[in-house]
């Protein structure tokens, strides 16, 4: 991998969670520790990780818990970890959004596989998407030949500026966008720290989206990162 993976390992067994937090650490990933579910919910909000590895029992909230609140906003991958050989805790971290899981006593080698096999797939996926000119997420289409957006079959009325931000957001679905970076995309100038028409051309497309009266933000505003766009809301 060209550039480190940020990996957030969730355990609570103090002696495992370092040891795996070294071995990924040699095999040239960037790693943070939580030993606590609830703590780990806010590092996920907050950090954003390329990959979550996820322990079942957990004291503050549990894996299973972790795993079905964060969804909500978080769409790289998640592989969880038990210590039960239970095709139960399988099947139920599956269905509320795991990507994978693994049994202890963990294998390094096995474990690094996993990683690598998720993190290549979602950088796939990823890949392809950006260079579709047709996004679609569920009740929204984003054409981006005919430079037209539907969302519940009827047309949006968006300006050249709100589609283009529209564009950029979509085409890095469940990735944060940096304000620099989208400033940089829009006008090919420097973000100078006072430039605020992003912000105004989100607000603008959140209220185009039916976005004002609904709790679920499609449009996410990661403070002092950048912007979100949330694939699985539409």
């Amino acid at each position: 991998m060209d550039s480190k993976k940020y990996i957030l390992v969730v355990e609570d067994d103090a002696s495992l969670a370092s040891w795996i937090a070294d071995y990924l650490t040699t095999q040239n990933f960037q790693v943070a520790v939580a030993d606590r579910g609830d703590d780990a919910i806010e590092l996920i909000k907050d950090d954003i990780p390329d990959l979550v590895l996820l322990d079942i029992n957990l004291p503050g909230k549990d894996g299973f818990e972790v795993c079905k609140e964060v969804r909500n906003y978080y769409f790289n991958p998640i592989l969880m970890m038990t210590a039960r050989d239970d095709e139960f805790d399988e099947v139920l971290g599956l269905e509320l959004g795991a990507d994978d899981y693994v049994t202890k006593p963990i294998r390094a080698r096995a474990l690094l596989a996993r990683i690598k096999s998720l993190l290549r797939r979602i950088d796939s996926e990823r890949a392809t998407q950006s260079n579709k000119e047709l996004l679609n997420f569920g009740s929204l289409t984003i054409d981006l030949k005919s430079r037209t957006a539907t969302l519940n079959k009827a047309s949006l009325e968006l300006s050249s500026n709100e589609f283009n931000v529209l564009w950029i957001l979509a085409s890095q679905a469940g990735e944060i966008v940096s304000r620099e970076s989208l400033i940089k995309e829009l006008r090919g100038i420097e973000y100078d720290g006072f430039d605020r028409s992003t912000d105004i051309l989100v607000s603008r497309l959140r209220k185009k989206l039916n976005l004002e009266e609904s709790e679920q933000q499609r449009i996410k505003t990661i403070w002092g990162k950048g912007y979100l766009f949330s694939p699985n809301d539409f």
